[in-house]
């Protein structure tokens, strides 16, 4: 809908993009009431400032304003616009507005589709706010019309003269004001409608607007007008000198772009080399330096000559350089001295970690080799076992022992063949892999490399990163490794490659077979106590700023930290629980509870909660139909009470039930025991098979697997039939097979010490085991008797009472 107030005699317009100002030059109205107290409905004026004269366009959207507008469309069309003085307030009160304003009339009316409406306004006469009111929504003004002091003689013509031809220059120089305004304001003869027009198209804020309308006498506003159009001007003026500056300096740079391209032109007609530039001399001098062997040196300096012919600043450019960078950095011929020492390597392994006496002896006899041969060239150790356990921290004692740098490379996700040999220099921001940036890290060409987590690698469309290892990790070969993105070959056969691996199967078997596996075993818990006590407590001690003195750790409150709150190989889980009683007895003390925090179990409860874990303890009789065997998992060993009940059977057959979450190879290992036993009725007094059979194994939750559980279950089976108890301080493991033969199984260290832990006196093991008793501490080997056997009968000869 277009409202059209049109007056009689239609103004000359503009229009300008920001702001939507329209603009004219009409004959300045006559107010017959100019010394009379009006009342007019309130525009308030966000970041703009209307004048007497002019016709702007201005958007309305506030709610206040449009009901003003619909208050004036229904009366005279006659507003009151006021600016605030705050333009971040969004419902302005009373005393937020400005007293003077302008009193303008309403000349069109056009609603948008969002809501607002496009007003077109000319400004009347300059008008002084007596009161205020605020009602219905919107406010109306009590006013007065400002009576305008006379403009004329010499004075007031000049200041027009020179304001009209400043404001001619200032948009000349780049003002932004409509060519339209430009041609008008050289033929307004009235100063005081001059005045406006130029306060209006002026790129000032608000705030200095409001003045010049406050300003009555039109000579004064002249005079404001032609020191801040001076100062626009100089600020123009400015502008352009900078504006031209810069484009001489690009000029400028053209130029002697033109001018290289013409000199290597020139010189290429001559048959002349061009110059090096120093850019150039300062690349050959560090390839020179940097002792690399003749075929690289000419492939670098081939490089350098590509360089000295493309344009400094062109792509192509920038690749050379990074190229001749990494070439220059790396050390192609720096070797860090080594200090090989037997004793030395031995007594840092000793100092940074407690037991792993088979590791320690087969790295001992390893680097004895080598010094001995001068040489460490030979195979690449992996050390694999459960997290925790001190793979990683044992590299970097390697390190130390033979004075090396030490690199570790995490490989767990990796998943593209460029992250170990790099990206083609063809593909923007590719770089070198991962051996030959940690090569330029370290400085030297043969340092101690840990690739971590080799066994967590994987592959896909992008290639198959263990594969690219191949090559790395072979000695035959790694004296020419060779890396997409330097393109020559790099001697990688002084790096001693150390990799670890939680599980060797995830490992290729061409990978593995270039690797010498050393296995770590699971940490027993009188080596987690010893650790405890000696690394871990005063380590987080230091770190939270405790004294023994202060927090005081006994060595039983260290086995319950180990027994019931950790389960684990290593000891990361162990550090963590430290650290959490150093915390809480450092808040304890820092609130002044108590000057020393003694850990006993109870304090343990308070500050870490209830036991998470639960530990196997020997039976308090002998049962009958429950046998004692001992298992091996990632977090050690433990004991487990098979359970077998006899009950009448449901149908016609007899069933037998296998719970526990057992695996297969477990419930096979059942079955078989079964079967010896009904095929050996007689032999065990055991009858007939005549009822329902169930064999559990408790918790549940816990998934169980393998084989070793055979002679525990066979026994469990034959105490149940023949109704003999079995010994609950007797702990047995071994495989059984269908003639009742008991063959070895894996794990027994970690399965005796948990008998050991457990209060077991007696342990059944199959005989060709009894050759990892040795590994046993000596008191765990003066704590348990140990009973070979290789046949069925003989366990349960022993375990039933």
């Amino acid at each position: 809908m277009l409202l059209n107030f049109s007056p009689a005699r239609e103004p000359f317009r503009t229009w300008t993009a920001k702001g939507k100002v329209r603009t004219s030059m009409p004959v300045r109205p006559k107010i017959a009431t100019e010394s009379a107290v009006m009342r007019a409905p309130v525009l308030p004026l966000l970041d703009t400032v209307h004048f007497p004269g002019v016709i702007q366009t201005i958007l309305i959207g506030r709610e206040m304003s449009v009901r003003a507008l619909q208050q004036a469309l229904k009366h005279d069309r006659e507003a009151l616009l006021i600016g605030q003085r705050d333009q971040s307030i969004d419902e302005p009160k009373a005393e937020e507005l400005y007293d003077i304003g302008t009193l303008s009339e309403v000349l069109h009316v056009l609603p948008l589709p969002d809501g607002t409406m496009r007003v077109v306004l000319r400004g009347m006469a300059r008008a002084k706010v007596q009161k205020l009111s605020y009602r219905g929504g919107y406010f109306t003004a009590s006013f007065e019309v400002l009576r305008e002091t006379p403009t004329v003689g010499q004075q007031a013509e000049a200041l027009a003269r020179e304001a009209s031809t400043a404001f001619q220059q200032a948009a000349a120089l780049g003002m932004t004001v409509p060519p339209e305004v430009v041609d008008t304001v050289a033929s307004i003869e009235d100063p005081r409608y001059l005045a406006d027009l130029l306060s209006h198209h002026l790129p000032s804020p608000a705030s200095v607007k409001q003045s010049l309308l406050a300003e009555p006498d039109p000579v004064v506003r002249l005079e404001n007008l032609v020191r801040i159009l001076a100062q626009e001007r100089q600020v123009l003026e400015l502008q352009a000198a900078l504006r031209s500056k810069v484009e001489r300096e690009l000029g400028q740079t053209q130029r002697e772009y033109y001018l290289r391209e013409q000199l290597k032109a020139i010189q290429s007609e001559l048959g002349g080399e061009s110059a090096l530039s120093e850019e150039g001399e300062e690349f050959r001098r560090k390839l020179e330096a940097s002792g690399m062997d003749e075929l690289t040196l000419e492939k670098a300096t081939a490089e350098l000559k590509r360089l000295e012919r493309a344009p400094s600043s062109s792509p192509e450019g920038m690749v050379i350089r990074n190229y001749l960078d990494w070439l220059a950095s790396l050390p192609w011929s720096n070797l860090s001295e080594d200090q090989i020492n037997v004793k030395k390597a031995a007594t840092i392994l000793d100092r940074d970690h407690y037991g792993l006496g088979q590791v320690k002896d087969r790295i001992l006899d390893f680097l004895a080799v080598s010094q001995l041969s001068n040489s460490l060239r030979g195979p690449i150790l992996c050390f694999v076992g459960p997290p925790g356990v001190g793979k990683t921290s044992i590299g970097r004692s390697i390190a130390e022992a033979l004075g090396r740098q030490f690199h570790r490379i995490s490989l767990g996700g990796v998943r593209d063949e460029a992250e170990i040999r790099g990206h083609r220099r063809t593909y923007i921001g590719s770089m070198p892999g991962r051996l030959i940036q940690g090569i330029k890290t370290c400085g030297t060409r043969n340092p101690v490399f840990m690739l971590d987590e080799i066994d967590k690698m994987g592959y896909d469309f992008r290639g198959d990163p263990t594969s690219a290892l191949l090559e790395a990790l072979d000695p035959e070969q790694n004296s020419q490794f060779s890396d997409h993105y330097i393109e020559v070959s790099f001697d990688l056969s002084s790096v001693m490659f150390i990799a670890t691996a939680n599980l060797i199967d995830n490992v290729p078997a061409a990978l593995r077979d270039r690797m010498e596996v050393i296995r770590f075993p699971s940490y027993t818990e009188q080596e987690k106590l010893h650790i405890a006590t000696k690394y871990l407590v005063p380590k987080k001690l230091a770190e939270h700023g405790l004294t023994k003195d202060q927090v005081k750790v006994p060595k039983a409150s260290l086995e319950t930290l180990v027994r019931e709150y950790t389960r684990e190989a290593g000891v990361r889980s162990l550090e963590r629980e430290i650290a959490t009683v150093c915390r809480k007895a450092a808040r304890r003390i820092a609130e002044g509870e108590s000057g020393s925090v003694p850990i006993d179990r109870e304090t343990l409860v308070t500050m870490l909660g209830k036991p998470r874990f639960r530990y196997g303890i020997k039976g308090r009789k002998d049962e009958v139909g429950a046998a004692t065997g001992l298992v091996y998992s990632e977090y050690g060993g433990d004991i487990v009470t098979i359970e077998v009940s006899l009950s009448p059977p449901f149908g016609e057959q007899p069933q037998v039930r296998l719970t526990g979450s057992l695996g297969d190879v477990m419930k096979e290992s059942a079955l078989a025991a079964m079967t010896y036993l009904r095929a050996n009725q007689s032999k065990y007094g055991t009858g007939e098979f005549r009822y329902d059979l169930h064999v559990h194994v408790p918790e549940g939750a816990v998934p169980k697997d393998g084989p070793s559980a055979g002679v525990t279950i066979l026994t469990a089976l034959v105490s149940a039939f023949s109704g003999r108890p079995v010994r609950r301080d007797v702990a047995m493991t071994g495989e059984v097979t269908l003639r009742g033969k008991v063959l070895p199984v894996g794990g027994v260290r970690e399965k005796v010490l948990a008998a050991h832990r457990a209060g077991i006196k007696h342990v059944v093991l199959p005989e060709e085991n009894m050759r990892d008793i040795d590994d046993l501490p000596d008191v765990v080997q003066r704590g348990v008797s140990f009973h070979p056997v290789t046949d069925a009968s003989e366990a349960l000869s022993i375990a039933l009472a």
